[in-house]
């Protein structure tokens, strides 16, 4: 479980292919060193930590993983955002997380402000129902607030120390991003489907990668 507050920006220092998976290795300066078997959302994604050392760590993204995130995209040398899983008592800055990514969407535009930067992402059709105004979604690993929705379009309000302490100050107009919405909202949806007797909404017959965009 994660808050979706960024911890780190860690850089990507080495990448093996091995079949269909890829191990990483991530530079990082974390709070902690974590232990092996421990959690590290690593943009947004839930992974597992296989070795790890005062300089960084080491993650395998699986075959299904990278269908399904902007993982596959990543190369040698690009910035991803950290944090490590809640522990009890941690304070929840953000909003409950758990890793698990819905889809890759889509940057519609952005357009820099004084003083913030507002971004527009395209929902892919099985997840609008998920998205309200002054909700939560989790952009890359990041907890937003949504500013306004419009046109099937979430705009997020990125504040300067969001820019400079995570890597979402670098995207841009047809990019992709990791987006995990609201736990909550999904489970109060099936909880109504449930008592309306309709059986569980799934999005596996949607494709799960809405953008081209490239790695950061």
């Amino acid at each position: 479980m994660f808050s979706g507050i960024v911890q780190a920006v860690g850089v990507v220092e080495a990448i093996t292919s091995t079949g269909g998976a890829r191990r990483l290795r991530i530079g990082a300066a974390l709070p902690r060193v974590p232990t092996p078997g421990e959690s590290v959302a690593v943009e947004g994604v839930c992974l597992t930590v296989e070795r790890a050392d005062e300089r960084g760590f080491e993650v395998t993204a699986i075959e299904e993983t990278l269908r399904a995130t902007t993982l596959a995209r990543l190369t040698e040398g690009a910035r991803v955002n950290l944090e490590p899983a809640l522990r009890v008592g941690d304070p929840l800055g953000g909003h409950w997380v758990l890793g698990h990514v819905d889809a890759v969407a889509r940057v519609r535009a952005v357009e820099r402000r004084s003083g913030e930067t507002r971004v527009s992402i395209e929902i892919p059709p099985p997840l609008q129902r998920y998205v309200a105004r002054k909700g939560s979604v989790t952009l890359d690993g990041v907890s937003l607030t949504v500013a306004s929705w419009a046109d099937a379009a979430a705009e997020v309000a990125l504040v300067p120390y969001t820019l400079e302490h995570t890597t979402l100050g670098t995207l841009a107009p047809g990019d992709g991003v990791n987006l995990e919405v609201d736990m909550v909202a999904r489970y109060l949806d099936r909880l109504l489907d449930a008592r309306e007797g309709v059986s569980p909404r799934t999005v596996a017959e949607e494709p799960r990668d809405h953008a081209a965009g490239k790695a950061r």
